[in-house]
């Protein structure tokens, strides 16, 4: 297959990819037209996520491209980024799964893992032969993860014994294992689990009645003297440093997932204002419909370009959290005001999921607040500017 450039890359960037990195995508776009968009609706409406899609991602050689020992051919973080738009343009909750599949849990095994457990857990994460989440955020402690962790982890010999709760932890009701970020008991210093979700005293609740990304299946977690062997702990996250490691990788991808966001609700305004006809024509031939199309337009492409560089900073090695907090901050504000516009142009059909913006308008919300609120990515960003930090 050949691959076709995306009409709302308007400036081409896609062009500058390797010839590998161009067939992956072509090969992702045509699964997640094919097999995804198909049944999307309903198990968005139903909560559900649909479990026998994961095999066929797995095989996309999607998750673990950024690691030595699984990437399936050499690729860049640009590239990276774009296997997250292609994604989210058809569905945020699928690429959300693969988001803590292969960045927050494969990216805390890769960034704070030994070579053996590395070794051990990249590849099954990989193949999706194990299904891993990622459990920081808690029901008391969110923006101030660094500092408010209530979950503790003591040390007893060779074991350790963790109690604590967790909240907002996506695939954790299907799960089989979670990286849990806990305080150490005897030097306050947060450290990284890798925790079985077979353990005794871990217990996982689907949290229902949302109306964003549905199709996730995030839980609260209770661990209730859950013990866990040394062996167990990532060798390499000593601090939460390691764990801001991990999420400064993965919010520069939130922020290409908030671009497929755009560029979804994008392409459904756009097929629905060409076929619509009002007062004798169709819509897309009236100023301000054209005006509300071009500006969503102006905006994906503003925020193709500050993703591309922010991920080229990632391959050179010049990316720090400042440079991806802007990236998420600004992608998701854009992105808020574009399904906005591609809702109002849609008029009353665009709060029904028929035509697909409305899906797209209802799971922006998740993104534009995980990873990150945009306030708080703009005090990181206000920090690198003035030196002062307004946290505290």
């Amino acid at each position: 297959m050949t691959f076709t450039p995306l009409t709302s890359d308007f400036y081409g960037f896609a062009a500058d990819l390797s010839e590998a990195e161009q067939a992956s995508l072509t090969e992702i776009r045509a699964f997640m037209e094919e097999r995804v968009r198909p049944v999307i609706d309903d198990h968005w409406h139903r909560d559900a996520f649909p479990m026998e899609l994961i095999p066929g991602i797995a095989a996309l050689g999607v998750i673990g491209a950024g690691w030595a020992e699984t990437a399936a051919f050499e690729n860049s973080a640009v590239y990276r980024g774009w296997v997250a738009l292609e994604m989210s343009r058809v569905d945020a909750s699928v690429s959300t799964f693969v988001g803590v599949q292969n960045g927050l849990v494969a990216g805390s095994i890769g960034v704070g893992g030994s070579e053996e457990q590395r070794a051990q857990w990249l590849p099954k994460l990989a193949d999706c032969s194990v299904v891993g989440a990622f459990g920081l955020t808690e029901p008391l402690s969110g923006s101030d993860s660094a500092q408010g962790l209530r979950t503790v982890a003591r040390r007893e010999g060779d074991t350790w014994v963790i109690d604590g709760a967790k909240r907002w932890i996506g695939n954790a009701t299907h799960a089989d294992i979670v990286v849990i970020w806990a305080k150490d008991a005897e030097d306050g210093q947060v450290k990284g689990f890798i925790v079985p979700t077979d353990s005794p005293g871990f217990t996982a609740t689907k949290i229902e009645r949302k109306i964003s990304l549905r199709m996730v299946q995030n839980a609260d977690i209770v661990l209730e003297g859950v013990r866990v062997p040394e062996a167990m702990r990532l060798q390499q996250a000593a601090s939460f440093r390691d764990t801001a490691r991990v999420l400064r990788l993965t919010r520069a991808e939130v922020a290409w997932s908030a671009v497929g966001i755009m560029v979804g609700a994008y392409e459904a305004a756009v097929r629905y204002t060409t076929e619509r006809v009002q007062f004798g024509k169709p819509i897309a031939g009236h100023q301000l419909v054209q005006d509300m199309l071009a500006k969503s337009l102006g905006h994906i492409t503003a925020s193709i370009a500050l993703c591309v560089q922010v991920s080229r900073m990632l391959d050179e090695g010049r990316q720090g959290d400042a440079h991806s907090a802007l990236a998420k901050a600004y992608t998701t504000s854009r992105m808020r005001e574009v399904v906005a516009w591609c809702r109002e142009v849609c008029g009353g059909n665009g709060i029904v999921t028929d035509y697909d913006v409305a899906r797209f308008f209802a799971d922006a919300e998740a993104i534009y607040t995980y990873e990150g609120t945009a306030q708080m990515n703009s005090l990181i960003v206000g920090r690198a500017i003035s030196g002062q930090s307004a946290f505290v």
